[in-house]
């Protein structure tokens, strides 16, 4: 059973927004976790996060259900109705059913997590979730001992969601994890970031975030959850297994097929920025690369 995270944070520690876009330092009780890595354009482990402006973080983002352009997900995803919104639990779990959303915020710890977020398309964030362990909305369900993988899928809703209408995925969208990632504390189910509900086109109401994984692993906008004892399809590597892997953990040693991995570009850094260099597991190494041990992983990209 991997450690629990543990938080040290009263109200008193929340950060105002103002003082997130105006790009302070932050720490907020991560330090002790090795979780601080990156400042702007230079990042190291042992560095201080610092937060993406919120601009950066909810105008440019992948949602394909809303369009391939990046701008295309702030533009469209006002049409998606996220209340009233249920969750369905179902496979290797002892209570199954469909958890209304409402019923799931009423049981969790929400929290504060600053994450790195590094996209396959080779560029990169910070971002200041609010979310919960997906450990424990797991527990809430009841997962048999049998379960060994964790499959996900978001809504497909045509009417609401334009970019359904082109092939580019077999839709709906769906991913998975090992349940040993799944039950890591650093994997979570995120609702805000910067303390406020998230948008639309970050994945509302409720999606997953696994920081040492590429950006298209963290599912958005999940309407079931499915305990399974058999590695789930999921939707990249079915589209095109030969470039997208079922782990698809960060590594700058193992190039995409038509890119390099070893570095990547800062959303917001400006057009004369640098790209920097690409940290093995997103800079989680310390806490995750233990999951892994004995694996190749470049067979098991």
């Amino acid at each position: 059973m991997a450690y629990r995270w543990k938080n040290t944070l009263t109200e008193n520690d929340v950060t105002p927004e103002g003082v997130y876009m105006n790009r302070r330092q932050l720490m907020a009780g991560v330090a002790g976790l090795g979780l601080v890595g990156m400042t702007g354009a230079a990042q190291a482990q042992g560095d201080v996060l610092e937060p993406s402006a919120w601009d950066d973080i909810t105008g440019y983002n992948n949602f394909y259900e809303f369009g391939t352009g990046k701008e295309d997900p702030a533009r469209n995803a006002h049409m998606l109705t996220t209340e009233p919104w249920s969750v369905q639990i179902d496979g290797m779990v002892d209570r199954p059913g469909a958890y209304a959303f409402e019923d799931i915020m009423a049981q969790m710890s929400i929290e504060e997590r600053i994450y790195r977020f590094r996209c396959v398309e080779a560029w990169s964030m910070v971002i200041p979730w609010n979310g919960f362990e997906l450990r424990d909305l797991l527990e809430m369900a009841g997962v048999q001992s049998g379960g060994k993988y964790v499959a996900f899928e978001t809504l497909l809703r045509p009417e609401e969601m334009p970019g359904v209408s082109s092939p580019v995925l077999d839709w709906p969208y769906v991913e998975g994890l090992r349940m040993d990632e799944a039950v890591h504390p650093l994997t979570i189910m995120a609702t805000g970031i910067y303390g406020k509900d998230i948008p639309n086109q970050n994945g509302a109401p409720l999606r997953l975030v696994v920081p040492w994984k590429y950006g298209f692993k963290s599912i958005k906008s999940i309407v079931r959850i499915t305990v399974m004892d058999e590695q789930p399809l999921t939707s990249w590597n079915k589209s095109n297994p030969r470039e997208y892997g079922f782990y698809s953990n960060v590594n700058p040693n193992v190039d995409h097929r038509r890119w390099s991995q070893a570095t990547e570009r800062v959303v917001g850094g400006g057009l004369f920025s640098k790209r920097q260099p690409t940290l093995m597991f997103n800079g989680y190494e310390d806490e995750v690369a233990g999951l892994y041990e004995g694996m190749d992983l470049v067979k098991f990209n």
